[in-house]
């Protein structure tokens, strides 16, 4: 009887394990893509929701510039992919995965269908 008892016990326990389960939802895991991809978040310069935001105002031989990263909400997902996998001034290279890229994309346009290929 205990013999049938472990076995079940262990049953249960690996198919519990192989469940597609997750500990946060797929929105969950976009925001914390969002804010904090590879140590330093993206709304730190693109703003919480992607709209762009001044960082800095400074002067340059006597002239005033700034420091004003793009909006990116804004993108299609082909330009949003394509500024993702390139060199930007002043952009941390991050090295996301295209899943990761996508799932960014998404957290930025809620309203579009899901589907971003």
């Amino acid at each position: 009887m205990k013999s049938l008892s472990a076995f079940a016990l262990l049953f249960l326990l690996f198919n519990s394990l192989s469940a597609d389960v997750s500990f946060i939802t797929e929105s969950e895991y976009a925001s914390q893509l969002y804010h904090s991809p590879r140590g330093i978040g993206c709304f730190k310069c693109h703003g919480e929701k992607g709209e762009g935001k001044l960082i800095a105002t400074y002067k340059d031989k006597g002239e005033k510039k700034s420091f004003s990263p793009p909006a990116i909400n804004k993108l299609d997902f082909k330009s949003f992919d394509t500024a993702m996998k390139k060199r930007q001034k002043g952009m941390p290279r991050y090295f996301l995965t295209q899943q990761e890229i996508k799932t960014l994309y998404m957290y930025l346009h809620p309203e579009e269908d899901q589907n971003v290929d």
